[in-house]
């Protein structure tokens, strides 16, 4: 009788044991993962920029001398664009095609893209772009001449391959991004419509993959000049407030609110502008401001003292790790 008791005893721990465990919801069946739990994907620390690498980046595109498209600068100049970006991204796209200046030249185009993780739907576009100008309109000592685009072109290429270094090193497992080194941006005239930004005009229009998306985009233009700042444009805040809040904000915390200053500019008919218009991706332009001067793009602009003398590293600092917190912290 005793041992018939222990058994019932044992069997009915048994089943309470049992019935604790399936009404247990905290701990799932080995092998499998609770929906409403994914698991967490640590994130990547923030890299710091390598400002002496950005400023060789620069310094070596302007060493070809002016990029005016057709040109042996030009061509050489997008060679050592795509080798490094063949170095550091995970695919190069390059795109090749020809198109009419607003004075009637047919000209080369080659738009290179760089992109990480193109197996992810959730991308972001950096961009920029690295042609010059073929003629130094604001300057009237040789306003014929082509200028050697030190700030208006070369610094936003270079920031963005020290960027793209630092996402092959530190790579990001949230996101995809695409770098797209525009090409003839600043072959044109303002009394012609939609003469400037022919690469972007004709990316947008014909991106490299159909049916191309991406969260937002932001552009570099004019970036590395010493004392610059960068007031809010027009058509950045129109089309994409949130990643205006966005670049801005990270911009603050780390100190920058001085630079990336809280001020609405004007509109700047800039690569972004197509890229919104054609695309539809909410894009933002951060150029330099100078209200002070009448383009207010500053007193080198479109001149031939647009040259290194003017580039500084603590703006490139600046601007180069507000970009990266901004892409780590997704």
């Amino acid at each position: 009788m005793e041992k018939m008791v222990l058994r019932l005893v044992k069997y009915s721990l048994i089943l309470v044991v049992a019935c604790l465990a399936c009404n247990n919801p905290t701990k799932p069946p080995k092998g499998k993962t609770r929906k409403d739990n994914p698991p967490v994907i640590p994130k990547t620390p923030v890299p710091a920029l390598n400002v002496d690498s950005a400023y060789f980046f620069i310094e070596k595109q302007v060493s070809f001398g002016p990029r005016v498209p057709g040109t042996k600068a030009h061509y050489n100049t997008f060679v050592f664009l795509r080798e490094w970006l063949n170095k550091y991204t995970d695919t190069v796209y390059i795109q090749d095609a020809k198109a009419e200046t607003f004075d009637k030249k047919t000209i080369p185009i080659y738009n290179i893209i760089g992109s990480f993780k193109p197996e992810l739907t959730k991308r972001v576009l950096l961009f920029a772009h690295w042609d010059t100008r073929p003629f130094a309109d604001e300057d009237d000592s040789a306003s014929s001449m082509p200028i050697l685009g030190a700030n208006d072109g070369a610094s936003g290429v270079g920031l963005l391959l020290e960027i793209a270094r630092l996402i092959h090193e530190n790579e990001m497992n949230r996101i995809g991004v695409d770098i797209i080194f525009f090409d003839a941006e600043d072959w044109g005239n303002g009394a012609y419509d939609d003469s400037y930004c022919l690469g972007s005009q004709y990316w947008a229009k014909n991106p490299h993959i159909p049916s191309y998306q991406a969260e937002y985009g932001i552009l570099l233009d004019m970036v590395g000049a010493k004392n610059a700042q960068f007031a809010i444009e027009g058509f950045s805040n129109q089309y994409a407030p949130h990643v205006v809040s966005k670049v801005w904000n990270a911009a603050a915390s780390l100190g920058h609110a001085n630079t990336f200053v809280s001020y609405n500019r004007g509109y700047v008919t800039d690569d972004h502008y197509y890229v919104n218009k054609y695309t539809g991706i909410p894009v933002i332009d951060i150029i330099h401001y100078e209200p002070k001067v009448g383009s207010s793009f500053g007193t080198f602009w479109h001149t031939h003292d647009d040259n290194m003398d003017i580039i500084d590293k603590t703006t490139l600092s600046k601007v180069g790790n507000t970009l990266l917190n901004v892409l780590y912290n997704e």
